[in-house]
């Protein structure tokens, strides 16, 4: 009979949750996740509609190793859940009319790509390249990993001799020996992953060029809600239970200062250990005031990563002159960055990216038809209307009509959007942000909120507002993190 102190309840059911449950049942907790919606997997949920199937929230699967060590920890492997895919090409950025890159597969092809666009760039980007395998084998094999207890964590002779990769952008590094915008413009959009403009997110997070360029592209066969169905298997597997359509309406503690019980859909539910992997925000008004950690006033003052208007197509016919992941930056990337981290607004000409999974799938959309996801970059909090976001649809159909060369709107079936408001109401995001916390210096490691509450005992968080940061690979590595520091802690 497993005790009472070995009863952890987990809040969402997201990467990062999926990822605590599997460790936790794996030492040996009793493990329940309590989830919202009607369906697991957080912001990873599937809009399904009349055969077409999309990914309502992420649509890439970069950094490949980080789910295999996930599964190698339970003695499994990817390939027992979800069959993989290496996109080929990897992606296509969009520049103007009829002008763009396509990226492929392998790295000596992108430097044929490179060279073809600015003469002795390739020698550059192998230079830089290396770099930036030497930053992901530090980082990604070992940083990432820490719990953000300490500064300690982060100083090493390997970190010690990059010491100046800190103090300097990703935009300086990349602008030191390429001078061609376009390919400039290709190196920076990997640390849009990070949650943060280029100008403000440290060198050494060039690492995610390294996931680019090097690790590639892949995509999971039926989708990344794949991926979500098989971490679920796996805690399924492991003993942990799942509760669906709950709402966790707060969160009790005792007089020791330590968590005693949920109420969820209004009856309590006894519990003496909590990790959240919902909105840590949200999770903190479910406390007594004197409970929590962070101020509002603390919050207003973070940068956080987008939001994002998205659109989910279906399209009547196949679509031409576009990849699974196409990307249109034809206009201004800095003018519409200020207006999702200097002056929070609607941006007057946006950039966007679309997923067409049925080019790759079959099972995204019916014979001869086309799923298609545009998604538009947005500062959280901004107002969020249903004529705001036909305009933008408007916006980025012609766009996409213009640029690719062919006629879209007479061919769509449907068209379903999601944006700030619906963040906020489904996963009861702060400001209805999209990928949590900015990873700028400030708010790197030790500087983010802590995973462990420092005010209530047995209360923890994981996620992308919490270390190591944004992203389907951070969040895994939180739920892994959290759970190493819970049983550390609880010794």
């Amino acid at each position: 009979m497993i005790k009472q102190e070995n009863k952890i309840s987990i809040i969402g059911s997201g990467f990062s949750s999926l990822s605590a449950a599997c460790y936790l049942a794996k030492y040996g907790y009793e493990v329940v996740v309590y989830e919202k919606n009607k369906t697991i997997g957080g912001r990873a949920r599937q809009y399904l509609n009349d055969g077409f199937t999309f990914d309502i929230g992420p649509t890439w699967y970069w950094m490949p190793d980080v789910f295999e060590k996930f599964f190698a920890d339970f003695g499994k492997k990817p390939s027992d859940y979800y069959k993989l895919e290496k996109l080929s090409p990897a992606y296509q950025v969009y520049f103007g009319k009829n002008d763009s890159i396509v990226i492929p597969d392998n790295f000596q092809e992108i430097c044929d790509v490179f060279e073809k666009e600015e003469k002795g760039s390739s020698k550059h980007l192998i230079k830089f390249m290396k770099s930036a395998e030497d930053n992901y084998d530090i980082a990604v094999k070992d940083m990432v990993y820490k719990p953000g207890v300490s500064p300690l964590e982060l100083i090493s002779f390997k970190t010690a001799v990059r010491l100046s990769q800190f103090f300097s952008t990703i935009r300086k590094q990349v602008r030191k020996k390429i001078k061609s915008e376009k390919l400039i413009q290709i190196l920076e959009f990997p640390v849009l992953f990070l949650g943060a403009k280029p100008s403000n997110t440290p060198a050494f997070y060039n690492f995610m060029n390294y996931a680019d360029f090097s690790l590639g592209t892949w995509h999971p066969v039926g989708g990344m809600y794949k991926v979500i169905e098989g971490m679920s298997k796996l805690a399924k597997d492991l003993g942990v239970q799942f509760k669906t359509n709950v709402t966790i309406n707060s969160i009790e503690v005792d007089e020791s200062n330590k968590v005693s019980g949920m109420q969820v859909n209004g009856e309590r539910v006894e519990t003496n250990l909590i990790l959240s992997g919902a909105d840590y925000h949200h999770t903190e008004t479910l406390l007594p005031t004197k409970f929590r950690q962070y101020s509002e006033k603390y919050w207003s003052n973070k940068t956080f990563a987008p939001s994002s208007l998205l659109f989910y197509i279906g399209f009547d016919k196949k679509l031409k002159n576009v990849c699974h992941h196409t990307l249109f930056f034809d206009t201004d990337f800095d003018e519409h960055a200020k207006t999702i981290y200097d002056n929070p607004s609607w941006p007057e000409k946006p950039l966007f990216y679309a997923s067409f999974p049925s080019i790759t799938d079959d099972s995204f959309a019916p014979e001869n038809k086309e799923a298609g996801t545009i998604l538009i970059p947005l500062a959280p909090g901004i107002e969020d209307t249903p004529k705001i976001r036909e305009k933008y649809f408007n916006i980025v159909i012609e766009r996409l009509e213009k640029l690719t060369g062919q006629k879209v709107r007479d061919s769509i079936l449907f068209k379903e959007s999601y944006c700030v408001n619906d963040f906020i109401k489904d996963y009861n995001s702060y400001k209805g942000n999209a990928y949590g916390l900015a990873n700028i210096l400030t708010q790197t490691a030790f500087l983010r909120p802590k995973i462990k509450s420092n005010k209530v005992n047995n209360l923890y968080f994981t996620g992308q507002l919490t270390v190591p940061g944004p992203g389907v690979p951070p969040s895994l590595i939180s739920g892994k993190v959290a759970s190493e520091l819970i049983l550390k802690t609880r010794k």
